[in-house]
């Protein structure tokens, strides 16, 4: 999909982050018209790259990765967890081909997870495309609506949920109202108006950037590229696993970020390119 050159008003109008994040203060940014893919990198796409390249993930090489504790398959080994978010797993043989463990089976249709920034950076190279920048991918997800909270609007409506997050008692009981316990296929709900599909919910989407909590003070007008240097890569768009109760990131303007090593039963990406 092409997002025209525009400018618009990156961060969080409404006060819904929370301030380790640096959603604020709201700045005004320039960018470039630029291609971004309409979903997220599907297993199918994933696997035609490892069949063609040989790649092995990080998660491969290290045997094991993050699997929410919902989401195991059966007779899966946890070789740890997560301090201080105990539903997290570490599981032995959880990678992009077996989310929940050796067991289990991904999707072809479904995002791509379990991929870490460098597994992303890597299918980039393949591809010929690259990461979005962070304002890039904030520009696509407002589709040209200015300050929305979500891409279609200010409100979460339901029962019709528009997007795939986390319904119930987190993090014990999800009711799955929306139809899905763990992802759903890229091509799940209504697109934006700029026809990208579940920019929020469903998977977190790795960006190029380093990650700055300060650095919206200090960013540049035209295509900011995020920091110069940081610890962790900036990562967008919320999860399945998002609820109002605990991880409020599912919303244009939020952001989070991990390392770039790291990788979970609930991150993704997609590509794009100029």
């Amino acid at each position: 999909m092409t997002v025209p050159a525009q400018t618009f008003a990156m961060g969080d109008a409404f006060g819904d982050g929370v301030r380790p994040d640096g959603e604020t203060p709201v700045h005004p940014v320039r960018i470039s018209s630029f291609a971004i893919d309409s979903t997220a990198v599907t297993v199918a796409d994933f696997r035609s790259f490892v069949a063609d390249s040989g790649y092995r993930t990080e998660a491969e090489a290290f045997g094991w990765s993050a699997v929410f504790h919902s989401a195991l398959s059966e007779g899966a080994e946890i070789v740890g967890s997560m301090a201080g978010t105990p539903w997290w797993l570490g599981v032995s043989g959880a990678d992009w081909a077996h989310p929940g463990g050796p067991s289990s089976t991904a999707l072809d249709d479904h995002p791509v997870v379990h991929v870490s920034w460098n597994d992303a950076q890597a299918y980039c190279t393949w591809a010929g495309r690259r990461l979005p920048t962070e304002a890039e991918w904030e520009c696509a997800a407002r589709a040209g609506h200015a300050s929305r909270r979500y891409p279609w609007g200010d409100e979460l409506p339901s029962p019709e949920w528009p997007c795939n997050i986390w319904q119930g008692t987190f993090p014990t009981d999800n009711t799955a109202d929306d139809g899905w316990v763990t992802t759903a296929p890229a091509r799940s709900y209504a697109p934006n108006d700029y026809g990208l599909y579940q920019p929020i919910g469903n998977v977190w989407e790795w960006c190029a950037d380093w990650f700055s909590p300060t650095y919206y003070s200090m960013s540049p007008v035209d295509n900011p590229p995020g920091p110069s240097l940081g610890a962790a890569r900036v990562i967008r768009g919320g999860s399945y696993l998002c609820h109002d109760s605990y991880c409020n990131r599912y919303r244009n303007a939020a952001r989070s970020s991990n390392t770039p090593d790291s990788s979970t039963g609930n991150t993704g990406f997609r590509t794009a390119s100029l």
